[in-house]
């Protein structure tokens, strides 16, 4: 009884915020929980092989003869030299997924199974009537940010970047997740896109892989500083709320390359990166790019 006694005394002592960063850092270094499958698909000789997540903001890495055409959500795939290409699988995707593959002159198609997640609701109060809603007068302002970026997130690159191997791009706690319901002031907004990962201002903010620039803004309205990579195959990451960008459009990188620091920049309620990931319009959830050690 004295030995659970002088426990409970210990516990008390403990501050509660040290236990939360231990948990909260053990989750970052843990997730995700979603493990990668492998298909192989056989059609008339021909032999497709699948690898990735098949989920809801997932992406699949595939490898085919490189002559091969290959079509999904009604576009032919970018193939590179030996025949890899890629896939990805939005927030809200549905339950299958048809994937066409160009044989003996037939599109033959090939349903695949997408589990379905379910997503958490993060409520937000207290926030600035601007921080919910913008200005009227900001309203062209941010329909041309939301153009450049659409632009961005439209490219087909031929770089090959997306087949390394992504690491995080900050060290931080985890203070927001992918898919993620917001009610802002009692208003449901859009789901969050990406993973939020909160650190002190000016905490470096490394390239996850190669990349070459595609945007390097220091004031948009919602993100502030942020900037964009182009890893190839129509898959680009964006960083956002930057108290400072190092790199510039057009810029080649290297992985593990200083692009910025963690700032709270733009609309944003204290300093963290939000790190987001698209394959072209189809939102990914970074955290199943990163694979466990």
């Amino acid at each position: 009884m004295s030995k659970i006694k002088t426990f409970l005394n210990l516990i008390e002592k403990v501050n509660f915020n040290y236990i939360k960063l231990i948990l909260i850092f053990l989750l970052l270094k843990t997730s995700p929980c979603f493990a990668t499958n492998n298909l192989i698909i056989n059609i008339k000789d021909t032999k497709i092989i699948l690898e990735g997540n098949f989920i809801q903001g997932g992406l699949v890495k595939g490898k085919v003869n490189k002559d091969l055409d290959i079509k999904f959500k009604e576009k032919v795939l970018r193939k590179t030299s030996d025949g890899s290409f890629v896939i990805g699988f939005g927030r809200d995707h549905p339950k299958e997924a048809n994937l066409y593959f160009f044989i003996n002159q037939n599109w033959i198609l090939k349903k695949l199974d997408i589990k379905q997640r379910k997503y958490k609701t993060q409520v937000i109060n207290g926030l600035e009537k601007k921080m919910v809603t913008p200005p009227e007068s900001f309203w062209d302002r941010i329909k041309k940010e939301n153009k450049v970026i659409k632009e961005v997130r439209s490219l087909d690159s031929a770089v090959d970047f997306i087949f390394q191997k992504f690491d995080w791009p900050t060290k931080g706690i985890i203070s927001g997740v992918f898919g993620s319901q917001r009610i802002l002031n009692g208003k449901p907004k859009r789901p969050h896109y990406g993973v939020d990962i909160a650190a002190p201002e000016g905490t470096d903010i490394l390239a996850p892989t190669e990349a070459i620039v595609r945007m390097a803004e220091k004031d948009l309205y919602y993100t502030g500083g942020t900037v964009m990579l182009d890893h190839g195959h129509g898959v680009t990451s964006v960083y956002s709320h930057l108290s400072s960008i190092t790199v510039k459009v057009g810029d080649k990188i290297n992985k593990d390359q200083k692009i910025g620091e963690v700032g709270s920049t733009g609309r944003s309620t204290g300093p963290h990166l939000d790190w987001r990931i698209n394959w072209f319009s189809e939102r990914l959830d970074p955290a199943l790019f990163i694979k466990n050690k």
